[in-house]
């Protein structure tokens, strides 16, 4: 998969683009990849993904913008394991954000990227003031392919949904709409070292956004380690409150009968089941405490499910 930040030159083979932020790339958004694959395959084109960063709510509206999903390398490795060929990943600032209907669609689309289907969402929406649309596609002759939504359960499958099921601690349900568990994923990175002290070594997670979309305690599943197995642990996702004020959220991973040096090494973290939600506590002895009754429930919940 070739990755693209600009649009330079035109590109060496004609396109099938498809358009959208793409956050959390789930059932909705594989159905239009798929989608894509098959108009790129049936016209002998290639299959491109042009998004944008960051979501245009973060730069419009930054105190009330949505929570992440994905990060950009996520987005960037499930459109690789999706089959798309070409990502065309767009700066969105003001600058972008004034672009015009008429071009985007004939500088951008037609004359650089030479895009011969476009593929979007029924509400797609795009140009300054988002005052283009599916119909302006239409009438400027593009072959236009709409993708209808996805239902489960009688809902469309949105970020949105999946967002408030992560919020409630619903996993389950998050992970049906999105086709698998959810994840964050980060580098290993060196922390305080408070936790090992506690006697609880954890392995502290880079995130790329300090607005995940969950906090709290959870049983979770580290992939991405050598041994090629995901490894159980607990997970603290929080502002760490009893030791911190105004904290940055940071995620800890402490990982059951493992006693290895994984620093600089890039994982997964997979949440698997919410044991509770943060709290603050009073000393750190109540917190030892609780770290340790966190530990034996998740031990407990992936006992139950072996």
């Amino acid at each position: 998969m070739q990755i693209f930040r600009h649009f330079h030159q035109a590109a060496d083979h004609p396109l099938a683009v498809a358009i959208g932020n793409f956050d959390g790339v789930h059932l909705g958004h594989q159905a239009l990849l798929r989608h894509l694959s098959e108009v790129a395959r049936d016209n002998g084109l290639k299959s491109a993904v042009m998004t944008f960063e960051p979501h245009p709510r973060e730069l419009f509206i930054p105190d009330r913008a949505p929570t992440r999903l994905t990060s950009l390398r996520e987005k960037l490795e499930l459109f690789s394991e999706a089959g798309v060929e070409y990502v065309y990943v767009c700066h969105f600032n003001r600058r972008f954000a004034a672009i015009s209907v008429e071009t985007f669609m004939y500088d951008i689309l037609r004359d650089r990227l030479d895009a011969k289907a476009i593929l979007v969402g029924e509400d797609f929406r795009f140009g300054a003031g988002r005052q283009g649309g599916i119909e302006d596609f239409v009438r400027a002759g593009f072959n236009l392919q709409s993708q209808p939504k996805v239902d489960l359960d009688g809902q469309r499958i949105s970020s949105t949904l999946v967002r408030e099921a992560l919020a409630q601690g619903r996993l389950n349900d998050a992970a049906r709409l999105l086709g698998r568990t959810y994840s964050i994923s980060g580098k290993v990175v060196h922390g305080d070292k408070l936790a090992r002290e506690l006697g609880y070594p954890t392995a502290n997670i880079h995130m790329l956004h300090d607005r995940p979309p969950l906090f709290g305690i959870y049983a979770v599943k580290l992939k991405g380690l050598p041994e090629g197995n995901d490894w159980p642990g607990v997970a603290s996702l929080g502002v760490r409150p009893t030791v911190k004020q105004d904290g940055r959220p940071t995620l800890e991973v402490h990982l059951f009968d493992f006693n290895r040096d994984i620093y600089g090494q890039h994982v997964r973290v997979k949440f698997m089941h919410k044991i509770r939600d943060e709290m603050k506590f009073d000393d750190l002895e109540t917190l030892k405490y609780w770290i340790a009754r966190d530990a034996e429930m998740a031990r407990e919940y992936f006992k139950a499910q072996s």
